[in-house]
């Protein structure tokens, strides 16, 4: 579809890639916005919520640890009857955080044709909102409002979550190029603003819940409230340099459609719709080769498997009795090696990718691509391994190190999307499925994380009970996830003789 678009376009390449250098930074700076605001919330709301349940313990057993404010001292708090409430408590947000967006990701693909992609975007805004305001209240009135009442903040991500939002900030930057190499540094780039975050936001809840704990939370809104500017500056989906009628038409571009349900869908009813999306999906799915499918079963299990994380800052604040703000200051520690491999070490590697022939450069992409996703895989399961054996912080630390070298996964999985060995090139005479492939990716990986919150909060809760070394429960179970993914892309092929006919397509189109 945004090769046919492009052929009357007598414009050499070179030009229209400095034209996608504003698109891509309003892409990032939307993420690095919303997940910076998201990472604001994690800290102070593990805090806010072991706040409550260890005061209302201490009211019950012992009144005396009650300090003249109301509060106690944190590190009376680290006990085991209160993280596993606090684990069960934050299980059940994550799990809701997830099941809603996942259940309304179809639905609310039906309204972006009606409502356009910039709409569904500050939907999603409005749900993380929500989610922060929601915190504040609940901690402020602490007399009226008993600490479950604080599970009901992601209830609004039937507006939109992580799956929503990802589909369509991934599919307009796989939409800016059609240079492999280039397309995996832009995924780069995705990347590395996730751990951009990652090193800042822990940092930055740290030292600002230390001055108030409300404080993470306002700044957060702050933040989703500069994102909605940002909607507004977004690329159009498949041709950037489309005039304003065009990008009228392309904000109504849906999440997850063909072109036979978008003539309908405007007269149709909101559940024959989704069926019918459904159905595209399975029509997809079944019709691409068994590459495809491993691809799809290699996000789910790595996206439960990365589910642990989450549990990263209760797991260092119970078993090492650190403070959640001395937490997060380690998890930023971590992140600076997210950030040197995703920014640094990667793109260069890309890059000496296109050394390679011309005509062997598709092959030779693909199987680099699956022989560095491999890699990733094994640094994770040591690093998952090492963490859930580490009984010291010293021994803590380096594993962390090791677990962050997986981080470039995602630069080399999504890559393979563009690869004919994973998704053929459409017939002339056939919907095109390229549209709908990013959306089923996170509707698949949002299934994982849908599996993977109450089945590492369960895990977590359980090892509480049992202490010692069952502490690491959830490590142990994302490390076996993760070498089942090796095994799977072990039986991805590269077949050569598909390559060089998709070869054989393009050059024909052009």
């Amino acid at each position: 579809m945004e090769e046919h678009a492009r052929q009357p376009s007598p414009l050499p390449a070179r030009p229209g890639s400095r034209k996608r250098v504003a698109p891509i930074i309003s892409v990032l700076t939307l993420c690095l916005f919303v997940n910076l605001s998201m990472s604001l919330y994690q800290l102070p709301s593990n805090r806010l919520i072991e706040r409550r349940l260890c005061v209302d313990y201490y009211h019950q057993n012992d009144p005396s640890q009650i300090q003249p404010g109301g509060s106690v001292d944190e590190k009376l708090c680290k006990i085991r009857e209160i993280e596993k409430d606090l684990g069960r408590i934050q299980g059940v947000m994550e799990t809701l955080w997830v099941a809603g967006d996942f259940v309304m990701t179809i639905p609310l693909s039906f309204l972006a044709e009606k409502w356009g992609r910039r709409t569904i975007l500050k939907l999603n805004l409005l749900s993380r909102s929500f989610m922060l305001l929601w915190a504040i209240i609940v901690g402020s009135f602490d007399t009226l409002l008993p600490t479950k009442a604080i599970m009901a903040g992601p209830v609004l991500s039937v507006l939109g979550g992580d799956c929503v939002f990802n589909s369509l900030t991934y599919g307009l930057v796989s939409n800016l190029t059609d240079d492999h190499v280039q397309r995996a540094i832009y995924f780069g780039y995705m990347s590395s603003v996730s751990y951009v975050v990652a090193l800042l936001g822990p940092a930055l809840a740290s030292s600002t819940m230390t001055l108030s704990l409300w404080l993470p939370f306002w700044l957060g809104i702050a933040l989703l409230s500069l994102a909605v500017p940002t909607i507004q500056m977004l690329p159009t989906q498949g041709n950037t340099d489309t005039g304003p009628d065009g990008d009228d038409e392309s904000q109504h571009e849906p999440l997850l459609s063909s072109p036979r349900i978008k003539a309908q869908s405007h007269h149709e009813p909101l559940l024959q719709s989704v069926i019918g999306r459904l159905q595209t999906i399975k029509i997809i799915i079944v019709s691409h080769p068994k590459n495809f499918s491993l691809l799809l079963f290699s996000f789910m299990l790595t996206s439960l498997a990365s589910s642990d994380t989450k549990l990263l800052v209760q797991y260092i604040s119970a078993r090492y009795k650190w403070t959640f703000a001395s937490a997060g200051y380690l998890l930023s520690g971590k992140a600076i090696v997210n950030f040197t491999l995703l920014t640094i070490v990667i793109p260069k590697l890309l890059r000496s990718a296109r050394q390679v022939r011309q005509e062997d450069a598709a092959e030779a992409a693909d199987k680099s691509n699956i022989r560095n996703a491999m890699y990733c895989l094994v640094a994770s399961v040591f690093g998952a391994l090492s963490i859930a054996i580490a009984s010291e912080i010293w021994v803590l630390i380096p594993s962390m190190f090791v677990y962050a070298l997986g981080s470039a996964l995602p630069i080399f999985t999504l890559s393979l999307l563009k690869s004919p060995v994973i998704s053929p090139p459409h017939i002339s005479d056939s919907s095109d499925p390229e549209p709908h492939i990013f959306s089923i990716v996170m509707l698949v990986k949002t299934v994982g994380s849908l599996l993977g919150a109450p089945l590492m909060a369960a895990l977590w809760v359980r090892g509480l009970g049992i202490g010692g070394m069952a502490l690491g429960m959830p490590f142990f179970v994302s490390q076996a996830c993760y070498a089942v993914a090796i095994w799977v892309f072990v039986n991805i092929e590269v077949d050569r003789d598909v390559l060089a006919a998709a070869e054989r397509r393009r050059r024909n189109r052009d």
